[in-house]
């Protein structure tokens, strides 16, 4: 089995499924819970994980009466015990916890860590040959082609989670890979679609963070509204379904009802639609390759009465440009671009930066990365940890001058 299952890849269903979900308290780990909640008799809960919060990840593996719970900052191990006494709830806390949690022998692994704290947990679902419904974006930015390697060895199914990679994922089911003329991936523009780009520049963190459409967290909500968040599905699909950056194009599409397109060779377009609710793409790998009951509203096109697309502008929005750059350089460029965001994000929360410097933050610290001559393939979880942590620092240490530059 192929890491990314094919149409003729599906395998027998049936039975109760047992299910471990990485990042239980976080907004896709409610949306997973939700639907688990919904069919009781379908999945049975082996581990829960959450980063700290504690009240409700006890909640939680009380609640689906889990086999284990692990908190990932070390320091919440005593809170945790406390809220799980008498409960026979076994818990840990700490990084090899998590990973421990992942590890444990569950069917379906729900890969919702954000970060690249989600990288190693995610490794230990793959390398015993679980299927992954896969929501962190760095696995695949950060080391996706040693990622689907190791899937691939495993015999580990990957599902992607993300609206625009599930679309992608069921309308490829229409056709054969060697068909596939090119996938695209429809963005809704955020809340900066139509200002100009002097606005952009000045735009408020409480302006970044209203989005139309999609109610996420504060970090996915500003690289949204930066076009960052497009340019990582852009990194990710190409290591998902091996498609090089000239076979991947970005569509705006402001109502996010379509969420991803493939054409084939007779120019035939399938497109997958659905409202803007996480609960459609998880849905859809919790019960892969059946379908489940799902929790979100019925699509009413009647209501919309419209669906418009628009190219996007690289100008206004270079971080979509500075994906497919990364893209091309390879060798560690894309865990790069990814670094020096979250870095960028961080001081624009901060107010550090104007929201117009997050993009130049990402391109100056790309650029010095690879003038100075660092570009080397990565070949272990380590290797994209350590040059995650290396593009930090250095973004860091650009940082200043990208400020200083804007004032």
């Amino acid at each position: 089995m192929s890491a990314v299952p094919l149409r003729s890849d599906k395998p027998a269903a049936g039975g109760v499924r047992q299910v471990t979900v990485l990042g239980a308290t976080g907004s896709i780990g409610d949306s997973t819970m939700d639907l688990l909640r919904a069919s009781p008799e379908r999945y049975q809960v082996e581990a829960l994980t959450a980063n700290s919060n504690v009240e409700g990840l006890a909640k939680l593996a009380i609640e689906f009466n889990a086999q284990f719970a692990a908190v990932a900052d070390p320091a919440k191990l005593g809170e945790l015990r406390a809220a799980l006494d008498g409960t026979g709830i076994a818990c840990g806390a700490g990084e090899q916890a998590v990973i421990e949690a992942a590890a444990r022998p569950s069917d379906w692994v729900m890969a919702a860590v954000a970060g690249a704290a989600g990288l190693k947990p995610a490794l230990a679902a793959v390398d015993r040959g679980a299927t992954v419904a896969l929501a962190n974006k760095e696995c695949l930015v950060c080391a996706g082609e040693f990622f689907m390697e190791r899937a691939a060895a495993a015999n580990a199914c990957i599902l992607p989670a993300d609206s625009e990679h599930n679309a992608l994922f069921q309308a490829l089911a229409s056709g054969n890979r060697d068909e596939l003329t090119k996938v695209i991936i429809t963005a809704s523009g955020g809340p900066f679609r139509t200002w100009a780009a002097a606005d952009i520049e000045q735009a408020t963190l409480a302006q970044a963070l209203k989005h139309p459409n999609w109610s996420m967290g504060q970090k996915i909500t500003i690289d949204s509204a930066s076009m960052m968040n497009k340019g990582l599905e852009v990194i990710e699909a190409s290591w998902l379904f091996a498609l090089t950056p000239d076979e991947i194009e970005v569509v705006v599409h402001p109502q996010s009802i379509i969420h991803g397109m493939v054409e084939f060779s007779d120019r035939s377009v399938v497109a997958q639609l659905g409202a803007p609710d996480m609960r459609i793409p998880i849905a859809h790998c919790l019960g892969w390759p059946e379908r489940i009951v799902g929790r979100a509203a019925p699509l009413d096109l009647t209501k919309i009465g419209q669906l418009t697309f628009e190219a996007p502008d690289f100008v206004r929005f270079p971080g979509l440009r500075l994906a497919y750059d990364a893209l091309r350089a390879g060798n560690g460029a894309t865990t790069v671009y990814n670094a020096a965001n979250e870095i960028a994000v961080a001081a624009f929360v901060k107010e550090q930066i104007r929201f117009g410097a997050i993009a130049r933050l990402v391109e100056e610290t790309l650029n010095s990365w690879i003038r100075a001559g660092n570009l080397a393939p990565l070949s272990s979880a380590d290797d994209a940890i350590s040059v995650d942590h290396k593009a930090r620092n250095l973004a860091a240490s650009l940082l200043p001058q990208i400020a200083a530059k804007a004032s």
